[in-house]
């Protein structure tokens, strides 16, 4: 189970074998230790023992801090994750080879195709209820294979070579895609168009919340793969950018996040923000939980059989580990069905 705690004055503690959330003394949530895959915590004031922290270590259980924006802050694991050297040299020295090309086009057509397939998705369901976006989504898909042909054909001897236009083609492909996204939205939402950082309406912010729950998750994936989570290929390298993880994200954004807030959102689900316009407390916890239940709960074809989201994730870092190595010919993005 993944034990979500938020609310200012609660402490997590030991007893037993399980872990224990108290306010005042008094518990309000538990969670047997041999059930227990993950702690998330949201934002500030909640207090934490040192042997929870250390059972947690001792288990490999992750503790994972989030703000209320769905930013992580930080990350707690055990330190036998970070020892993993060879797999770390390779993926430095893949920069400068066409291996790093390799990678960055991987991640950039496979986030397309996903783009793609979600948009096939939502408008199988609606051919003949609303032939206008069906129609809408037939030229979208013209556009989007246009934009994986690009990357296809994009050639050079190292990814800062093609970076550039890798990302012209990724964000041409993300105009059209949120486009079509904004027809299926209620109108009542009156959405601005897509915003990251510092978005004040509701879909943005469930969006930009949902992937924060998500980074949490491959940053996890990365490290059981042996990587480094800041030295990637896609995402230039800048101090306290993860890089690596922005770049796995891209294959699961779509089926993961994108797939679970509209559905909310359609479903007319109760979501809600407070006066300073951010997700409210039960909102946040919703939308985690629902992220989370789509990670554990849903099959995708992956590699001939039906597989967890959470293990395809996890397989798609070992992948990129044993590419980099030299251990695999190639490495090849998660696509996602529809």
């Amino acid at each position: 189970m993944d034990l979500i705690v938020e609310g200012k004055g609660l402490f997590i503690g030991k007893h037993q074998g399980r872990v224990r959330v108290y306010r005042e003394q008094k518990m309000v949530q538990e969670a047997p230790l041999i059930h227990l895959k993950q702690i998330m915590i949201v934002d500030s004031g909640v207090g934490i023992s040192s042997d929870v922290v250390k059972m947690c270590s001792e288990e490999g259980i992750p503790i994972h801090y989030l703000s209320r924006h769905g930013r992580t802050i930080a990350g707690l694991y055990t330190s036998g994750l970070v020892g993993t050297i060879l797999t770390r040299r390779a993926q430095l020295l893949a920069y400068d080879t066409p291996q790093g090309v390799m990678v960055g086009k991987a991640f950039v057509s496979g986030k397309i195709q996903n783009q793609l397939n979600l948009l096939r998705y939502f408008a199988k369901s609606r051919k003949e209820s609303e032939a206008d976006f069906f129609q809408v989504t037939q030229a979208a898909a013209d556009t989007l294979r246009d934009r994986m042909l690009e990357v296809e054909r994009l050639s050079g001897e190292t990814i800062q070579e093609i970076r550039d236009r890798l990302l012209s083609a990724e964000g041409r492909a993300a105009q059209c895609y949120w486009g079509c996204i904004a027809r299926i939205l209620p109108e009542t939402l009156q959405w601005p168009g897509r915003e990251t950082q510092g978005a004040k309406d509701l879909f943005n912010s469930l969006l930009n919340y949902g992937y924060g729950v998500l980074y949490a998750q491959v940053e996890q994936a990365i490290l059981l793969g042996g990587l480094d989570p800041y030295a990637g290929f896609l995402h230039a390298d800048r101090p306290g950018k993860p890089s690596l993880v922005l770049d796995l994200i891209e294959e699961f954004r779509q089926c993961v996040v994108d797939r679970t807030v509209i559905g909310l959102i359609n479903k007319h689900v109760q979501l809600e923000q407070d006066e300073e316009r951010l997700l409210t407390e039960s909102t946040r916890r919703k939308l985690a939980e629902k992220v989370l239940e789509r990670l554990d709960g849903s099959a995708e074809l992956y590699e001939g059989k039906r597989q967890a989201l959470r293990f395809i994730l996890q397989n798609q870092a070992r992948h990129l580990a044993s590419f980099l190595r030299g251990d695999r010919a190639c490495y090849d993005p998660f696509i996602a069905g529809w």
